[in-house]
């Protein structure tokens, strides 16, 4: 199977980040989402924060979440 030139010197794309919002918007007492498990402060940087900075930020929600989508 043949290889384009381009598949060898392009750089691999990687997909914009996309907001793990679910339209469950509601603050526990500690201000993390209940739906998605950002902090307020997290979904207030959100809309302005680059791809990296989602991503550690995603990295944080899922480390609330525990892994496994509910809150423990």
């Amino acid at each position: 199977m043949a290889t384009s030139i381009t598949e060898i010197f392009e750089p691999e794309v990687l997909q914009p980040v996309e907001s793990p919002c679910i339209d469950l918007c509601t603050l526990d007492d500690d201000d993390i989402c209940v739906g998605c498990f950002r902090s307020i402060d997290e979904i207030c940087a959100w809309a302005g924060a680059a791809d990296e900075q989602r991503r550690l930020i995603l990295q944080a929600a899922a480390g609330r979440r525990g892994g496994n989508g509910r809150r423990e």
